[in-house]
């Protein structure tokens, strides 16, 4: 029972690692408080349900979900750079109109896979056999986790890498670089909300289910992930940001899960996530004035 209960925080934690990855772009680097989140995870579960109905196959349909959420988050970029919309307001904008989005894409507020139906997960079956069949979803999740934050970490060290950090940090800077800073804060939300839909797409493959408003939370979610990946896991100097905040999202389902376990009623969940968030802004925000602290001595 417990190695079950470790093995399901692993695999959502790593899925819910992708979507945070993706929720630290827009609120770290860019400091854009990007709702739209809460849209584009479902949108990619909306995406990969619809073609893995229609026998698609499983892997282009994640590409096809990262590439619907590209386009969602570039959307709530246009809002904002070109049509002088605030931020926060850009973002509720693109959750709401995907919630009618992702209903149209799949005709229904909930649906689930047939059993027939090809997933990342039935087709590499055959790579797994005896006891390490139950740890066949995991390593899968977990391979498309490591590469997301690859992809990412090889991004970040490009030059558009370099002008994104920029963009969130010193906007002067990308411009004396005669580079349009608009324009790079709406790729950085198109990576962004891309990887988010990367996640919804492996969700919709892991769990065979869609439910429109299954993306209610992710934004929290992702927060919380991101603070405890940059608060707990940068000490540790080998350590990447973007595993840090992977790591932040397997503790903070790790949390979620204990209590669910322990006996908490599902009712509650909302409330646990609610005070979970709120340690983790306190313990964050006293971490950051014992810093301003010493460094002031």
């Amino acid at each position: 029972m417990a190695e079950l209960l470790i093995i399901g925080i692993l695999e959502q934690g790593f899925i819910y690692g992708i979507m945070a990855m993706g929720v630290y772009i827009t609120y770290t680097i860019l400091d854009f408080p990007d709702l739209s989140v809460d849209g584009t995870f479902p949108l990619g579960t909306a995406v990969c349900m619809l073609l893995l109905r229609n026998s698609f196959n499983p892997w282009l349909a994640l590409l096809a979900s990262l590439a619907a959420g590209g386009i969602a988050g570039a959307f709530t970029g246009f809002l904002n750079v070109k049509l002088g919309i605030r931020n926060l307001l850009c973002g509720i904008l693109t959750m709401t109109a995907l919630y009618s989005v992702n209903y149209g894409i799949v005709g229904q507020a909930t649906d689930f896979l047939s059993n027939d139906a090809a997933t990342i997960f039935s087709q590499t079956d055959f790579l797994f056999g005896g006891h390490m069949e139950l740890y066949a979803k995991l390593a899968v999740i977990a391979v498309i986790a490591v590469a997301a934050k690859f992809a990412l970490d090889w991004y970040m060290r490009t030059k558009s890498g370099f002008l994104l950090r920029s963009a969130g940090d010193n906007e002067r800077l990308v411009i004396t670089l005669a580079k349009n800073p608009g324009t790079i804060k709406i790729i950085g939300l198109s990576i962004s909300n891309g990887l988010v839909a990367l996640a919804g797409g492996v969700y919709c493959q892991y769990s065979r289910a869609f439910n429109v408003g299954g993306g209610t939370g992710t934004v929290v979610m992702g927060l919380a992930a991101v603070i405890i990946g940059t608060t707990v896991f940068r000490k540790i100097k080998f350590l990447r940001i973007t595993t840090g905040v992977i790591f932040g999202m397997i503790v903070y389902k790790a949390c979620i899960s204990i209590a669910i376990a322990a006996g908490l009623e599902s009712q509650n969940t909302n409330l646990m996530i609610t005070i979970l968030f709120i340690a983790t802004l306190v313990i964050n925000e006293f971490v950051t004035k014992k810093k301003s602290g010493v460094a002031r001595r």
